[in-house]
């Protein structure tokens, strides 16, 4: 982990609006981390393109959510990730 993190920030997924109010955050490379605390049953869009709502947290501020939408590529192949994965 020491490794993949050399050179980067890390911000806290509570944090990044915050975050994102107060610096430059595309001239930072950084990460964070999220659980997912809560799934949306899969849905169509208006052009009939299935997509995943994901509610993720990091465990320090349980009011602070961010929503990760998921379509194309990405929806078909992690819909299925279970609740509770990091």
């Amino acid at each position: 982990m020491d490794r993949k993190m050399a050179n980067r920030k890390l911000i806290r997924l509570s944090q990044i609006k915050s975050k994102l109010a107060g610096e430059n955050l595309e001239e930072t490379d950084w990460v964070t981390f999220g659980v997912i605390v809560k799934k949306v049953t899969p849905q169509s869009s208006n052009n009939g393109r299935t997509f995943s709502i994901w509610r993720l947290n990091d465990l320090r501020d349980l009011n602070q959510c961010v929503s990760l939408f998921l379509f194309g590529d990405v929806h078909k192949e992690h819909w299925k990730t279970d609740q509770g994965t990091v």
